[in-house]
C-alpha cells in the first residue's frame, strides 16, 4: 500500500527539511505500507551498513546449511596463509568481537578520508584480492567489542566462499531471489550501478561518488529499493527470511544495554525491544528496525547524509503504541 501526501507528511514528520529525498516503509501485522518524498518509488538506494545485518543473516543460513560453522576460522575459507587475522573465528567476527580494527591499517586512510571530505571521492573501492592482501597484514587489538567494517567484508566473503559463490551470487541464490527482492544487488563498480540508482548528496547539497567495491560489498555496498527492505522486514517478522537466528542477541555490544546477534543490534526503547542497524555512506543514510514481540518494523532510507536514527526510533514505538 502507498501513502497519501497526507500520511506521507504525518509519518516522516519533520524529517523533510533535513532529508528531502526520503523513502519509509512500515510493517504491522503483516500489512506493509510505502511512501517517498522527492524520489521515484522505484529508486535504489545505498544502504551503508545494513548491508552488515543482511551479511548476517547470510552467515546464520550458512550456518544452518552446515557450509560453514560459528567456529570455522577466517583461514579456512579465505586465502589469509597464516596471519593473525586468519586464526579469528566467524563467531567472533559476526559480533564484532574479533579484534580486527574498524578499517584496514592502510597507510592512504587519511588521503582517503580528505577524498571524500573535500572531493566526495568515494573511500573504498578494493576487489577481494586487494581486501585480503589488506587482511594479511593487519594488526589485531583486544578481543573487545569493536565495530569493524573490515571484519564484515572478511566475514560476508568468507561465507561465500564456503558457499562456492562470490558475494553477489550467495546474495542472489539465498536472499534475494528467494523473497523476491528484485532490485536488491552489490555492484563492483560504478558501472555496474542500475538505471534507477540514486546520486548521493552532503548535508549541503553537494554530490558525491557512489560507494562502490567489491571489497566493500558485505560491510556496506548494498543497493536496494524501500519496497525491497519492506518487504525483508516482513519476512524477518514472519520468520519466513532465511537466516533469522541472526536477530537473536548472543553477546553484549555496549554493556547489558546494547546486545548484538549476527550483526543485528537490541536494546530497549520505550519498554520495547528493538532490534535494528543502521547504515550511512557518503550521501545516504538508512535505518532499519523490527519490534519482534508486536510484529511491527519501520525502514526509512535517505539519499542525503545524516542520522535517521532518532527519528526511526520514534515512528517505530509509535507504530508499537498506536498498534
Amino acid at each position: 500500500m502507498q501513502l497519501d501526501s497526507a500520511g506521507t507528511a504525518q509519518l516522516l514528520g519533520g524529517l523533510g527539511r533535513r532529508h528531502p529525498r526520503i523513502a519509509v516503509a512500515t510493517v504491522v501485522r503483516g500489512e506493509t505500507t510505502t511512501a517517498s518524498s522527492g524520489v521515484p518509488a522505484d529508486a535504489d538506494f545505498e544502504i551503508g551498513s545494513i548491508s552488515k545485518a543482511i551479511t548476517g543473516l547470510l552467515y546464520a543460513d550458512a550456518c544452518d546449511r552446515g557450509e560453514v560453522r560459528p567456529s570455522t576460522a577466517l583461514g579456512e575459507m579465505l586465502p589469509l596463509a597464516d596471519c593473525p587475522a586468519a586464526h579469528l573465528t566467524l563467531a567472533a567476527v559476526s559480533t564484532h568481537a574479533s579484534g580486527l580494527p574498524r578499517l584496514p591499517q592502510a597507510g592512504d586512510t587519511w588521503k582517503r578520508t580528505y577524498g571524500l571530505w573535500r572531493h566526495g571521492r568515494n573511500p573504498y573501492g578494493e576487489t577481494l584480492a586487494e581486501l585480503l592482501l589488506q587482511a594479511r597484514t593487519v594488526r589485531l587489538k583486544s578481543p573487545r567489542p569493536r565495530y569493524s567494517n573490515l571484519g564484515f567484508e572478511l566475514l560476508g566473503h568468507a561465507v561465500a566462499a564456503g558457499a562456492g559463490l562470490g558475494f553477489q551470487g550467495l546474495l542472489a541464490d539465498r536472499l534475494r531471489n528467494p523473497l523476491g527482492l528484485t532490485s536488491m544487488y552489490v555492484p563492483a563498480a560504478a558501472g555496474e550501478l542500475g538505471p534507477h540508482a540514486l546520486s548521493g548528496t552532503s548535508r549541503r547539497g553537494s554530490a558525491l561518488q557512489p560507494w562502490v567495491g567489491e571489497a566493500l560489498g558485505p560491510a556496506g555496498g548494498i543497493l536496494a529499493t524501500i519496497g525491497d527492505l519492506a518487504a525483508l522486514a516482513r519476512a524477518l517478522l514472519d520468520g519466513s527470511a532465511p537466516g533469522t537466528s541472526a536477530l537473536d542477541p548472543v553477546a553484549n555490544f555496549a554493556g547489558p544495554a546494547a546486545r548484538i546477534g549476527a550483526g543485528w543490534m537490541t536494546l530497549e526503547a520505550k519498554g520495547r525491544t528493538i532490534t535494528w542497524h543502521n547504515g550511512a555512506t557518503g550521501g545516504f543514510c538508512s535505518w532499519m528496525g523490527l519490534d519482534r514481540d508486536a510484529g511491527t518494523g519501520v525502514v526509512l532510507l535517505s539519499a542525503v547524509s545524516g542520522s535517521l536514527d532518532r527519528h526511526a526510533f520514534r515512528i517505530l514505538t509509535g507504530l508499537t503504541s498506536q498498534g
